[in-house]
């Protein structure tokens, strides 16, 4: 169930009787040899998904998030942290005021947690109100499949390697790139980190098979859904 597929009559009478909707987050950003919408992609197919199964609206995808760290990679787009959160809040507020009151919010974007600490704030000036966030790629049971799978990935790596984020025409490396330091990393300027991780990839295979990737998306999508279901109170 999309609310780009609804109308305001229809979320006025879903609210009838539900007050669940789920907003997903990403970002776009360098993904080495993958498009620049993955965290994007994969939150809104998630989402979709898991809206779907459930019959619980899903707000369009949020495209931009904070990803300071790629913008020496041409088509990377990046907010300031104060215009994110900012963001948020306004999005959060509006669907609020809509009438939902337990709102689940997929993220598929690591650089995105400041606003996860906002949400608390949110809540305490709407204590009618519940917002869970989830990042979906290293929750529990998701990210447990994802180490029995392969131990050894990251950023731009086979872990983010979907069919649905994958480019036509565009052949992966046949290789597994050493893994990088993440902790160095984070000190480096965007230049530098560009010139560190030349193609983008952080570390690991650049594709699996998608056997599976298909069984990790599986887990993904049955934990998003219990948490959808479960555990508001």
């Amino acid at each position: 169930m999309r609310i780009s597929e609804m109308n305001w009559m229809q979320v006025e009478q879903y609210l009838e009787s539900d007050d669940r909707c789920i907003l997903p987050t990403g970002s776009t950003e360098q993904h080495a040899y993958l498009s620049l919408a993955v965290d994007a992609i994969l939150a809104a197919r998630l989402a979709n998904e898991v809206g779907a199964i459930a019959d619980v609206p899903v707000y369009p995808v949020l495209p931009y998030g904070l990803a300071q760290q790629w913008t020496a990679f041409p088509g990377t787009v990046t907010l300031r942290v104060e215009t994110y959160l900012a963001l948020i809040r306004d999005v959060l507020d509006s669907i609020r005021r809509a009438g939902f009151r337990r709102i689940l919010l997929v993220n598929g974007h690591g650089g995105n947690a400041p606003a996860q600490g906002m949400l608390r704030e949110w809540m305490m000036d709407n204590p009618d109100s519940t917002v869970k966030w989830h990042n979906w790629y290293n929750a529990p049971r998701t990210w447990a499949k994802v180490l029995e799978t392969d131990p050894v990935g990251s950023h731009a790596s086979w872990m983010e390697n979907y069919p649905w984020t994958r480019l036509a025409d565009v052949t992966m490396p046949d290789e597994r790139k050493p893994v990088t330091d993440l902790e160095a990393l984070m000190t480096l300027s965007p230049a530098k980190t560009r010139q560190v991780l030349d193609d983008g990839n952080m570390g690991g295979l650049y594709q699996r098979p998608d056997a599976e990737m298909l069984a990790i998306w599986q887990v993904a999508v049955a934990e998003t859904l219990a948490l959808l279901e479960g555990g508001w109170d």
